[in-house]
């Protein structure tokens, strides 16, 4: 199944990778890491290591990007994955965790340049379009996800990304991640006649898109995966504090409820504390605002123990049993929630 994104310069895009297609190659570097093709109008990016976006990757796609955006004969850009089961399994972390205990530049150059890279990519002056095939991973606060998840009907935006319930399929288009859903084997077709549309105006790509998703019926009468329990996310998730949260919770006592009590408690409390505080702020804020908030918590992340301790416990040992520090939402002190949103002088981001 393919979920794809159509962007333009008033919506949110994400960069991630592409499936390669016949064409002119224009540059192979970055070890063929990133394809870039010019396929008659349209410039083609294909992220073609599945397992990590990394550094390298985001230093050649951003200048190209930036170059078709200023080409004349290139009216759309097409980005995908180059297939398997992953079409973008996040960020190069193993890479960013090795830094950030070291002490080197990689940790805030990967976020600085990643950021720099979305907001390009969120501001695009033609039409975007993501392919988007296979599992997709991001960190919730990160890549702007402050900015899209307040948007969310009720409180599913703040249930999603405090519970790390993973959407699959037709569901992510249901919650408008996606703008359109369209059954994999038909996105070769799609892609062909994206690159050969005469004219490329969001209006006549989106028609394109509209029609495509109109042909496929895969899930189309499955419920959305959270219907029954939209209106007790609704209830139970509006609250002023993570710690509130939880009171509403275990006092429901429904099995639903139960199963997100344990979910949190396995969470990080500082984490938890850190993406309440994040949504409620990234609802008030625009996109470029998100971005730099995000690279302040990025930072934070870094100055910390439990980025590194998650990642051990469930990409290195693997246990799954991490040791948070602190431990509890009532050790985790405004104050140090605070100081995580505060400004990082001349090392902010500036877009």
């Amino acid at each position: 199944m393919s979920l794809i994104i159509l962007t333009s310069a008033h919506r949110l895009r994400s960069v991630y990778r592409l499936q390669r297609i016949h064409g002119h190659m224009m540059t192979s570097q970055a070890g063929s890491e990133v394809l870039f093709e010019k396929v008659g109008n349209a410039g083609v990016v294909t992220l073609n290591r599945p397992r990590a976006l990394n550094l390298t990757m985001i230093r050649h796609i951003y200048p190209q990007l930036k170059k078709w955006d200023k080409y004349s004969e290139t009216d759309i850009v097409i980005i995908k994955g180059a297939g398997g089961k992953a079409f973008c399994a996040g960020g190069d972390i193993r890479a960013v965790k090795d830094a950030g205990k070291a002490g080197d530049s990689l940790a805030q150059d990967f976020f600085h340049e990643e950021y720099i890279l979305n907001n390009t990519t969120g501001t695009y002056q033609k039409p975007y379009v993501a392919l988007i095939d296979g599992i997709t991973i991001i960190i919730c606060n990160d890549v702007g996800g402050g900015h899209f998840l307040p948007g969310f009907q009720g409180k599913l935006g703040l249930f999603l990304v405090l519970t790390g319930f993973r959407l699959k399929g037709r569901d992510v288009q249901r919650v408008r991640v996606a703008t359109h859903f369209v059954h994999s084997e038909k996105t070769a077709s799609l892609e062909k006649n994206l690159v050969h549309l005469k004219s490329h105006s969001i209006s006549d790509v989106a028609q394109q898109l509209d029609s495509y998703q109109e042909q496929g019926s895969l899930d189309a009468e499955k419920p959305f995966v959270l219907q029954q329990h939209t209106e007790a996310i609704d209830r139970l998730f509006s609250a002023a504090s993570v710690e509130e949260i939880v009171e509403n919770l275990k006092k429901d006592g429904s099995a639903f409820a139960q199963k997100q009590t344990q979910t949190l408690a396995k969470m990080s409390p500082t984490s938890l504390k850190l993406t309440f505080r994040q949504i409620q702020e990234g609802a008030k804020m625009s996109l470029q605002e998100v971005l730099v908030m995000e690279y302040r918590l990025s930072q934070a992340c870094m100055r910390g123990q439990d980025f590194y301790e998650g990642v051990r416990a469930v990409l290195i040992n693997k246990d799954q049993s991490p040791k948070w520090k602190p431990s509890t939402l009532s050790e985790v002190s405004e104050q140090t929630v605070e100081e995580c949103f505060s400004s990082l002088g001349e090392r902010d981001l500036k877009l």
